[in-house]
């Protein structure tokens, strides 16, 4: 017997190494997606050449591109990505759509399809929660790697749960997460004067209600789960991405020593034996393995 035909697909724009845009698409297709948009911010990556796959739409986000989606090139990486969702949004025939990061992997407990045709009309989003992965040092290389992820402990009624967890790091992370708290949402298609944000979306220049998270359909985050990456990227975040929206983190990032930011990173971000016993403690523990290198090698890219 066999489940409903796909209804969904899935949009982002990129700017990753080859190995890690490949395992985001060989992933989703491999989960079923019915048609992914891999949009290039950088129009001369090199990597957009090697997805020659009739489900796949690369787009090389060029001046030229830009010039005739609206005028310019936006200045923030977050706008490109809004702009680049609702063009995708209004010209596809799918029932749904996704706009996820290529570091964020969607993990079905249930029928993806299924579950999407179930929602009610008058429904215009699903929303799935975070989980952030964690550093684990002696796993095999699957490139986005790890298989402990941690809830996000959002809220006051989770503050008694941070404190526990976090100890005395939890007041720099009130969303209980080194990234975003809000998730991620498949949008439905179809719709008079609706636009999809990052983590939600208006309709007529006002917010939507975004409902509860599906909570059988966690989005896995690898945010911070290679050490390296994450000190790479540390002040790019500071200063334009995530971390500028947490003003208790930043300045506590900002001002800190080396030693004191490695010291954040063992006790809030690594799978030590101690740090998944408090996570089970508060029911915030989800373990998975993806496979990513073996969707890569099943789809014969190079």
């Amino acid at each position: 017997m066999t489940g409903p035909a796909s209804n969904w697909g899935i949009c982002t724009t990129v700017k990753a190494p080859l190995d890690q845009v490949q395992a985001f698409a060989a992933y989703h297709l491999s989960l079923g997606a019915a048609h992914i948009w891999l949009h290039f911010d950088d129009p001369d990556d090199l990597a957009a050449k090697h997805f020659d796959h009739p489900q796949i739409t690369t787009i090389r986000c060029s001046d030229a591109y830009w010039q005739g989606l609206m005028g310019k090139r936006p200045d923030k990486h977050q706008n490109r990505q809004t702009r680049n969702m609702n063009r995708v949004h209004k010209a596809t025939q799918l029932p749904w759509l996704a706009h996820i990061d290529v570091d964020e992997y969607i993990l079905p407990r249930i029928d993806l399809s299924a579950a999407l045709m179930a929602i009610p009309p008058d429904q215009p989003m699903l929303r799935m929660a975070p989980w952030e992965a964690l550093h684990e040092h002696d796993l095999p290389d699957d490139i986005f790697t790890a298989r402990h992820f941690r809830a996000a402990l959002n809220g006051d009624r989770n503050a008694p749960a941070r404190a526990r967890v976090f100890g005395d790091y939890a007041a720099l992370l009130p969303g209980g997460v080194l990234s975003h708290s809000a998730g991620k949402c498949f949008f439905r298609t179809g719709l008079a004067r609706f636009e999809p944000r990052l983590h939600g979306a208006f309709r007529a220049g006002e917010r939507v209600p975004g409902g509860p998270f599906q909570t059988q359909i966690p989005l896995l985050h690898f945010h911070a789960e290679d050490p390296k990456r994450w000190r790479d990227r540390l002040q790019f975040r500071l200063t334009r991405g995530a971390y500028q929206y947490n003003p208790p983190l930043q300045g506590w990032l900002l001002a800190a020593e080396d030693t004191a930011i490695d010291q954040f990173y063992l006790e809030t971000q690594t799978a030590t034996p101690h740090t998944l016993s408090r996570l089970e403690a508060e029911n915030a523990l989800l373990t998975a393995a993806l496979g990513l290198r073996d969707k890569i090698r099943q789809l014969n890219w190079t």
